[in-house]
C-alpha cells in the first residue's frame, strides 16, 4: 500500500474524543459523594475539592453550575460548596416525580415488555431473595440489589422510548443515591424491597397494568417509608 494510501486510511479512522476536564470533574465530584470521601452535606471551598477530585480549578466551576442546577449542591461565592443533606423535602420530591413518570411507564412495561426479560428478572431477583434469606446481607449482596433496583426501574423507564425522560431519569437517580446514603440498610428491609420488586414483575408478566400500577404505588409508598425511618 502506498504511503498516500496508509495516510488516507487512518484518517478515515474516526477518533475517540477525550473526555472534557469539566465532564470529569462532574463524575468525579458525584463518585467522591457516594463513595463518601466528600460527606453529605458538606461545607468546603473549591481548591479543596479541586484536589479531591484532581481536577483544576476551571473545568471544576463549570461542573459545579451543572450540579447546583440538578440540586445536588450551592455555591456560596467567596465562600464554598455547600452539598445537600437528604431530608423529608428531597425524599418526597424524588418519590413524587418517579410516580409520576413510572406510573405511566410500567403499564406499558407489563403490555409491551419481553417475556424472557420479565423472566430474567424474576429469576435474578428470586435468587438474591433466596442468598438474603439463607446469608444475610454481605457487600456482594448489597451490590447485586443496587444492580437489580436500577435494571429493574431502569428497564421499566425504558418502556416508553423517550430519550428526555431517559435523561431526566438518570439525573434523579443521582437524588435516590444520596437518599440512601443515610439510610441504614439490614436483610429484612431488603427483602421486602425484593418482594414488592417481584409483586411488580408478577402483575406485569400477567399483562395486568393495572395491578402492576397498583403494586409499583405500593412499593414507591413503602419506599419512602423507609428512607424516612418510618419502616
Amino acid at each position: 500500500m502506498k504511503k498516500s494510501q496508509v495516510r488516507k486510511a487512518k484518517a478515515t479512522v474516526p477518533e475517540v474524543a477525550a473526555p472534557r476536564l469539566s465532564d470529569l470533574a462532574y463524575d468525579r465530584i458525584l463518585e467522591s459523594l457516594f463513595e463518601r470521601t466528600v460527606p453529605v452535606g458538606a461545607f468546603i471551598s473549591q481548591s479543596e475539592l479541586s484536589e479531591i477530585v484532581s481536577v483544576p480549578v476551571a473545568p471544576l466551576r463549570d461542573a459545579l453550575r451543572m450540579l447546583e442546577a440538578e440540586g445536588i449542591l450551592t455555591i456560596h461565592p467567596r465562600s464554598g460548596i455547600q452539598f445537600v443533606r437528604p431530608g423529608l423535602e428531597l425524599t418526597r420530591s424524588t418519590y413524587q416525580f418517579r410516580a409520576i413518570v413510572e406510573r405511566s411507564a410500567v403499564r406499558v412495561f407489563a403490555e409491551e415488555a419481553g417475556e424472557d426479560l420479565m423472566n430474567s428478572l424474576e429469576v435474578r431477583h428470586s435468587r438474591l431473595l433466596r442468598k438474603l434469606e439463607k446469608d444475610g446481607l454481605t457487600p456482594d449482596h448489597l451490590a447485586e440489589m443496587d444492580l437489580l433496583e436500577l435494571d429493574l426501574h431502569g428497564q421499566i423507564i425504558a418502556a416508553l422510548r423517550n430519550p428526555l425522560i431517559d435523561t431526566a431519569y438518570r439525573r434523579m437517580h443521582n437524588y435516590l443515591r444520596l437518599l440512601r446514603l443515610e439510610r441504614k440498610v439490614t436483610p429484612p428491609m431488603l427483602i421486602r424491597t425484593l418482594k414488592e420488586h417481584l409483586e411488580i414483575l408478577e402483575a406485569c408478566s400477567s399483562r395486568n397494568p393495572d395491578a402492576a400500577e397498583k403494586a409499583l404505588q405500593a412499593h414507591f409508598q413503602a419506599a419512602i417509608n423507609r428512607n424516612l425511618g418510618l419502616a
